[in-house]
């Protein structure tokens, strides 16, 4: 007779024990799918950038969380104008929200027509000016091919 209980207690232990690791294996898996999705939420949405030249209009699209604007050639976009300092301005993203941020440029960064003296908060439609070059802000498109 005991040796009936004693596989009983076993069989019951094995079961728990599968039971157990089921549920943490559950748990991590939720666990990894609830970090995935807030990751994807902090992914920026794409900001697209269109300057107005003497060739017409150009618009360049982004889907990073950082772009620098200047005369650089390592700038994110690249403004060739005398009046556009080498890192003349920067967009960010954070917060769920994009920032603009002038880089102490030499004839500074405007905002529909207000300068910027510290990072502020973009719309799509603002009206971004560096030195003597417009761009217009919009979010979540591509740029026309």
């Amino acid at each position: 007779m005991s040796g009936e209980i004693l596989l009983i207690l076993r069989l019951a232990l094995s079961v728990s024990l599968y039971a157990f690791l089921g549920w943490a294996f559950l748990t991590i898996w939720r666990d990894l799918k609830a970090q995935q999705q807030l990751l994807a939420l902090r992914q920026p949405p794409p900001i697209s950038l269109r300057l107005q030249t003497e060739s017409g209009k150009q618009a360049f699209s982004y889907s990073k969380h950082t772009i620098i604007i200047g005369r650089d050639p390592l700038c994110d976009l690249l403004l060739e104008d005398a009046t556009v300092s080498a890192q003349h301005a920067r967009l960010f993203y954070r917060q769920s929200q994009w920032w603009l941020e002038d880089l102490r440029s030499t004839n500074g960064t405007f905002l529909n027509q207000e300068p910027v003296l510290e990072p502020v908060v973009v719309t799509s439609g603002d009206l971004l000016r560096c030195g003597q070059v417009s761009i217009e802000i919009a979010f979540g498109e591509r740029p026309a091919s």
